[in-house]
């Protein structure tokens, strides 16, 4: 009785423990590696670095003078040298230490086997990384940090940057326009495609830049965000008008580039420029971002007036994808689908849209048109994202490079408010301000109705 007493005690809070751990873990991931998944997979990786290295075909044999060094001194066997590791530095999602190679190893070899230490130190995913030659990063990441997004304190935001989303090795992913000016980003209903683009807007709400939205879906998605826009068009009508100001803005643009150039001998170098961001600041006009929502709706034709039209918006949306980027104006083209049985121009727009962001899509082959050009691979992770992961994307550019991202959540309401906080931003374009959009009075901003005296009677 005594023993089963004393098995009780024991055992009841070893129980509640375990059970407060288990719950940890799946509910609080982050606070659980802190305090135990970080320490349990640094001790394995000091324990078992030499070996691990060795198993992973890591190693390299010692150079003639360790062996006699080692011969000298003690009578051990002389085993092969694994990389230099430096010290583990720990972070919120895991862990990061730096490998100097051996002579004649590549990242590459590392790469390839980061699965391999992954379960030999018992963490989510391992991701390499090349600081400089002959030094690689290792990035541990302790758990999925794409289940709960949790964005950085600390994200590389500027001029016409924009934090967005997490990558998968638990980094920002930050849309910078002027590295890659133009993106194409797909996503079915429900794939987290609108919050991708709430976070783009209210990033770039408190920016010096003019933001211009298309939004042929009578405006549903943009027209939360009227009180920052510059213009907006919610109808194939309204776009064709719209696109040709755009057009010509461009154009403008160039003419003050090419005065700009009118060098003469004794020009300092400086002052000698190609693109708007030559120019003196006082000079340079405002940088203009233009959002085309459901794109498909500016290809799709009834009659045949609608083909001359649609004919012509693509031909200036191809003109401003290809000339936009030293005009300072910018594409953020999305859609629910997108392939060439679009129309004439679709590809042909396509290929002049470097950034890729494909959200899970119902079809393989808008995963194809979207992401085929960067690696098969990426294609196939596109097609598997599932449907209770909203948000999930695969972002990549035509250099070839991808990873999987989430979009954490933000509410419309906020984005919105951002927005009109931010009203006072909005730029002074003369050329659209024939297209700036009605901005509704928010409730809270509509004055109160004034008091009117009453007499005083008996």
């Amino acid at each position: 009785m005594n023993d089963l007493t004393t098995l009780l005690e024991v055992g009841g809070p070893l129980a509640a423990l375990g059970g407060g751990t288990a719950y940890t873990r799946a509910k609080y991931p982050a606070v659980y590696w802190s305090a135990v998944g970080g320490p349990i997979s640094t001790a394995r990786l000091l324990s078992s670095y030499s070996s691990v290295m060795e198993a992973c075909g890591l190693t390299v044999a010692p150079s003639r003078l360790r062996v006699l060094a080692v011969k000298a001194t003690t009578r051990r066997e002389v085993r092969p040298v694994p990389p230099r590791r430096g010290l583990i530095r720990p972070t919120s999602t895991g862990l990061r230490i730096r490998l100097r190679l051996a002579p004649g190893q590549e990242p590459a070899d590392v790469a390839a086997s980061a699965e391999r230490l992954r379960h030999a130190w018992g963490v989510h995913a391992v991701y390499v990384n090349t600081v400089k030659p002959g030094v690689v990063e290792l990035r541990l990441v302790g758990y999925d940090v794409l289940r709960r997004v949790r964005m950085p304190r600390k994200a590389d935001s500027g001029f016409l940057k924009v934090p967005v989303a997490l990558r998968e090795d638990a980094t920002p992913f930050v849309r910078d326009y002027r590295t890659v000016p133009h993106q194409l980003t797909l996503g079915a209903t429900l794939s987290g495609k609108s919050m991708y683009l709430r976070h783009l807007i209210a990033g770039l709400a408190s920016q010096p830049v003019a933001l211009v939205g298309i939004d042929c879906k009578r405006g549903v998605e943009l027209a939360p965000f009227a009180a920052r826009l510059s213009a907006l068009a919610t109808a194939p009508d309204e776009a064709a008008e719209l696109l040709p100001v755009l057009v010509k803005e461009m154009e403008d643009r160039y003419d003050l580039i090419k005065a700009r150039q009118g060098i003469t001998p004794g020009t300092p170098d400086e002052e000698i420029t190609s693109d708007v961001w030559g120019l003196p600041e006082n000079e340079r006009p405002v940088p203009i971002v233009l959002f085309v929502d459901e794109v498909a709706e500016l290809f799709l034709t009834a009659t045949r007036k609608d083909e001359e039209r649609r004919d012509e918006m693509v031909t200036q949306l191809i003109r401003l994808a290809q000339l936009g980027r030293a005009a300072g104006i910018y594409l953020e083209v999305c859609g629910q689908r997108f392939g060439a049985e679009l129309g004439k121009g679709a590809t042909m727009l396509r290929a002049q849209l470097t950034g890729r962001v494909c959200h899970r899509v119902n079809d393989e082959a808008s995963a194809k048109m979207a992401l085929g050009d960067i690696a098969p691979e990426a294609v196939d992770a596109a097609c598997a994202i599932a449907p209770e992961l909203p948000g999930l994307a695969v972002a990549g550019d035509t250099s070839g490079g991808w990873s999987r991202i989430r979009t954490p959540y933000l509410s419309l309401g906020n984005a919105a408010e951002i927005c009109r906080e931010s009203a006072h931003l909005v730029p002074d374009l003369a050329v659209l301000k024939c297209f700036r959009p009605d901005v509704p009075v928010h409730p809270a901003e509509t004055p109160a109705p004034a008091v009117l005296p009453h007499p005083v009677t008996d």
